[in-house]
């Protein structure tokens, strides 16, 4: 069921923003379950807000080169990111202590072989390992461990020998979704450690993948200027879902971000247009159009459910260097 009916609009209020800009684009987001923000930028920086007051909680020294990649885990405790040469780092979010790092772009360990450096990462729900993809469009898997971080342990092929734009896992840790600069996304059964789905409904890089919170479906960005909803519920024999569902049409250039919410029956999608939109699910329809100030590169739902009668509240980063909090304002 939809939240809201035909021809209606959901309105959303700029709530505040960070107490102190990043120096240079915001390059990802998220809010945690802590009720936290965390965020990297293209200056090198990677900080934890506080979202009553907007204030730095807490911040790591700043890298010589742009983060372009941010996973949180479900607890809200810590965050993977990595820079754009390919250094790895486990941030715990508590005591602000770095857990691990790992220079992707070195030899690996022990085997001689030539490491690639990471450009997206995506902590598995556990904790325990982490997902890589880069230049290969091949996926390793590394020890998130303490005491051999970044050790591979696994590696993941698509088949295809390109860029690797984004890697994430589901939220029940059992597959890994990966989307390429070609528009080809792939669905990777990690307990037998192969692909299980391959789609292509793109002709355009795919910035950025989203899961439901039921594992049932995936939101896809992309150069195309389009979004796209797929089935990838499995069946008990592992037949993957139906694939492409839906378009979601609006933007008017890259879409650089998307994002679920909570209940599934929204989502949210950045763009260098400049705009952030959110989607009725079910009407396959945009339901509110922000103009923010330059291209949105990342977006994140609140994950708490939203108050009675409200749309929740989500957080944004962009070309400006500024962390934005919105907030539903209800119905029209």
């Amino acid at each position: 069921m939809s939240l809201i009916g035909p021809y209606q609009s959901l309105q959303f209020v700029h709530a505040q923003d960070c107490s102190e800009e990043h120096g240079d684009a915001v390059w990802g987001v998220k809010w945690t379950t802590k009720d936290r923000v965390v965020s990297v930028s293209a200056d090198g920086s990677v900080k934890q807000w506080d979202t009553a007051s907007g204030q730095t909680l807490a911040a790591r020294p700043p890298h010589t080169i742009g983060i372009g990649s941010l996973s949180v885990s479900p607890t809200g405790t810590h965050a993977l990111y990595n820079s754009l040469e390919g250094l790895t780092a486990l941030w715990d979010l508590e005591t602000n202590e770095l857990v691990g790092s790992h220079e992707s772009y070195t030899r690996t360990s022990g085997s001689g072989e030539q490491g690639e450096p990471a450009w997206s990462v995506s902590l598995h729900p556990s904790g325990e390992t982490y997902a890589a993809t880069g230049a290969s469009g091949k996926v390793t898997i590394h020890s998130a461990g303490p005491s051999n971080f970044g050790e591979r342990v696994a590696k993941l092929d698509s088949g295809r020998s390109r860029m690797g734009m984004f890697a994430t896992h589901s939220p029940d840790g059992k597959r890994l979704a990966l989307s390429l600069e070609t528009g080809q996304i792939f669905i990777f059964d990690l307990t037998a450690q192969a692909l299980a789905a391959t789609y292509t409904a793109h002709a355009a890089a795919v910035r950025s993948l989203a899961w439901s919170a039921d594992g049932e479906q995936i939101l896809s960005a992309s150069d195309d200027r389009r979004l796209t909803l797929f089935d990838v519920r499995a069946s008990p024999s592992g037949k993957p879902g139906a694939g492409a569902v839906a378009a979601l049409v609006g933007h008017g250039s890259w879409v650089l971000s998307a994002a679920f919410s909570p209940d599934g029956r929204l989502a949210l999608s950045g763009s260098a247009d400049k705009t952030i939109k959110v989607w009725d699910i079910g009407a396959r329809a945009a339901v509110s159009t922000i103009q923010d100030t330059g291209e949105v590169w990342s977006v994140s739902w609140r994950p708490q459910a939203p108050a009675p009668g409200t749309a929740g509240a989500f957080v944004t980063g962009g070309e400006d260097g500024f962390v934005k909090w919105w907030r539903s304002a209800g119905a029209s």
